[in-house]
């Protein structure tokens, strides 16, 4: 399967224009295409936006600005490790709760029973394979009366929306990932959403050494002007890319695929990936099929999980990848 990254070829003369301005303005960091990239997604979010190098530089600040060492932090076991993995690394112990079958994210019933146990200081929320979590709402409003932080993974969510309203936007901080594989891109980065105006000052500081006060204690996850340019260009293609997406959905998946993931009403998926419960033969794998609880050795029972890690498949859905995919629709039909 030749995989495609979601960049248009029509963009290459605008980046290179880009590239250009920041060689002759011999200035490759902390410079006006990080502060463009981050105006952009916040204009994109509607929320504060602070880039980084990778989604870990920007989960660790977000758990270093609400001070979670020392504290419990629950984790969908269905996800990647990197989430888990960033709260243990910020100091925290970390434990698992279930997810649904029907969007693949974390069960608000499995967390309820979860935070009795446990007594969490924060909760990470995953955005499984570009939809939202169909319980986002409540869990929203379940962390709220309880007074428990609630972070948002949004690796997999660029270009998702729910009646208007984006990933991140229903907790503390959301974190998302420009990793190669994403509906965009920027090779490597990540950036911090939040509404706390607070937590943004504290990341600017963090990803770059805590300077110049030095009061907090960061360490190097900066941007490089090279890398927000292309997420300048990315984010002004996303809206574009969602649209052709859903409408491959629409026309070429939806038809052969009815046991798939069906949103609610007003949800916008961004599709990272487009999942179904049939096995599909020319599949690009699964999501995930090693889920964290057991890669951790956790000896607790989580059904709909291990369910969920056997029982799904994606069909490839490559942003103009129109020759790859069809070939193997075809070939499944």
């Amino acid at each position: 399967m030749r995989f495609t990254i979601g960049f248009d070829k029509d963009d290459i003369p605008q980046l290179h224009a880009y590239w250009d301005q920041i060689f002759a303005s011999q200035r490759w960091s902390e410079g006006d295409f990080t502060q463009s990239f981050e105006e952009k997604w916040s204009r994109h979010n509607n929320l504060g936006s602070v880039a980084f190098s990778s989604w870990g530089g920007a989960a660790l600040a977000a758990m270093e600005y609400f001070n979670l060492k020392g504290k419990t932090v629950l984790c969908p076991s269905n996800t990647f490790m990197a989430t888990p993995l960033a709260a243990i690394k910020a100091g925290a112990q970390v434990e698992f709760v279930d997810c649904n079958r029907n969007d693949l994210c974390m069960s608000l019933e499995d967390l309820k029973a979860k935070v009795e146990q446990y007594k969490p200081a924060a909760i990470f929320v995953v955005h499984i394979g570009g939809h939202i979590a169909f319980e986002i709402e409540e869990i929203a409003k379940f962390c709220q009366q309880k007074g428990i932080i609630l972070l948002e993974d949004c690796a997999h969510a660029h270009g998702a929306s729910w009646n208007g309203k984006k990933p991140g936007a229903w907790g503390d901080a959301g974190v998302y990932s420009f990793y190669a594989t994403k509906t965009v891109s920027t090779g490597e980065g990540g950036i911090l959403v939040t509404r706390h105006e607070e937590l943004v000052e504290f990341a600017k500081k963090y990803r770059n050494y805590g300077k110049f006060e030095y009061e907090v204690e960061g360490l190097n996850y900066r941007m490089s002007e090279f890398t927000a340019a292309i997420g300048c260009v990315q984010t002004d293609r996303l809206d574009e890319i969602v649209a052709w997406k859903n409408a491959y959905v629409r026309e070429h998946l939806d038809p052969i695929h009815p046991n798939r993931v069906i949103f609610p009403d007003g949800m916008i998926s961004g599709y990272y990936k487009y999942i179904v419960f049939d096995e599909v033969e020319k599949s690009t794998g699964k999501v995930y099929d090693a889920p964290c609880h057991k890669i951790m050795k956790k000896d607790y029972d989580l059904p709909n999980t291990d369910w969920v890690a056997q029982n799904h498949w994606c069909p490839p859905i490559y942003y103009k990848g129109e020759e790859v995919q069809l070939e193997t629709l075809l070939a499944n039909k």
